[in-house]
C-alpha cells in the first residue's frame, strides 16, 4: 500500500474551529465519536464528513462501527416477519 499522492482526504466542513481535511497516511488512522458525549442518543452533527476524491494513486480505507447498544435482535425480529 503506498502513500496517496494527490487528493483522497477525509472532510470535516462542520468543526467549530473551521473545515478540516485530513491526507489519507499510511499505517494512520483517524477515529472519533458520532455522538454527542453528554447525549450518546444524539448525533453530534460536527462529525459530518466525507471522503474526497483521490485524484493520483490510490486508497484503502476500513470502517470499524462500534454500537453502544445491541442493534442486531430488533432487526431480527423485523426480518423474520
Amino acid at each position: 500500500c503506498q502513500q496517496v499522492p494527490r487528493g483522497g482526504a477525509t472532510a470535516f466542513p462542520n468543526l467549530p474551529s473551521g473545515p478540516v481535511n485530513i491526507q489519507p497516511q499510511r499505517g494512520k488512522a483517524v477515529l472519533w465519536p458520532s455522538v454527542l458525549a453528554d447525549a450518546p442518543h444524539s448525533e453530534d452533527e460536527r462529525t459530518d464528513h466525507e471522503a474526497l476524491p483521490v485524484t493520483k494513486g490510490e486508497k484503502f480505507v476500513a470502517n470499524f462501527w462500534i454500537h453502544q447498544y445491541d442493534f442486531k435482535s430488533p432487526f431480527a425480529k423485523v426480518c423474520q416477519r
